[in-house]
């Protein structure tokens, strides 16, 4: 199989992620995504994230109903913080007959100098990278290996629901229903 590896915090998880997942299984060659929950990217403070298990459930409850879309915690049993190459090395050992893509935007195509061994996840890993409003993808973008998409561009991140929540607002349309109600009856909303 094809797989596609969406690598994220998902802090929360919304519709925006969710939707561009269904735009890749249909408007692309994968016949699966996975999205890999991360327990700390080594670009961002730990302690602004939610849980782990909390955005796992989420995330699973994000993507009920569609086979095509799954959760994966392999990076809650790797070294922190998680590097990319760890986790794609660790997915090519455990599924040796399975192809799996790097799924990026372009802001982190442009970014991706600064990761640890990024020569060896673009010469050993197709990348597939969404749009970005702002961003080029840099000089990474000629790599062979590296396929631009026209995917719609969403705009809502995780950052604007839990500033939001802060403020008070009511975003419950922002996030899929389940993984909304989960986020406000686990508590986890208080760790915003």
């Amino acid at each position: 199989m094809k797989i596609g590896i969406y690598s994220g915090s998902f802090n929360p998880v919304h519709h925006g992620h969710v939707m561009l997942a269904n735009y890749l299984v249909e408007f692309s060659d994968l016949d699966e995504l996975w999205f890999v929950v991360s327990p700390q990217n080594p670009l961002k403070k730990r302690e602004d994230l939610m849980k782990d298990e909390d955005r796992l459930k989420m995330v699973e409850l994000a993507l009920e109903g569609d086979s095509r879309l799954k959760v994966s915690d392999i990076e809650m049993s790797l070294p922190l913080p998680s590097y990319t190459i760890n986790t794609l090395r660790a997915l090519s050992s455990q599924y040796p007959d399975d192809q799996f893509v790097f799924i990026c935007g372009m802001d982190s195509l442009q970014g991706m100098h600064r990761w640890r061994e990024y020569q060896a996840i673009l010469d050993g890993y197709e990348l597939l990278v969404f749009p970005r409003k702002g961003y080029d993808g840099g000089e990474l973008i000629r790599h062979p290996h590296v396929k631009v998409l026209e995917t719609p561009v969403i705009e809502v991140s995780s950052t604007f629901i839990r500033n939001s929540m802060k403020a008070g607002k009511d975003v419950r349309h922002f996030m899929p229903e389940k993984a909304y109600q989960y986020l406000i009856s686990s508590g986890a909303v208080l760790s915003f």
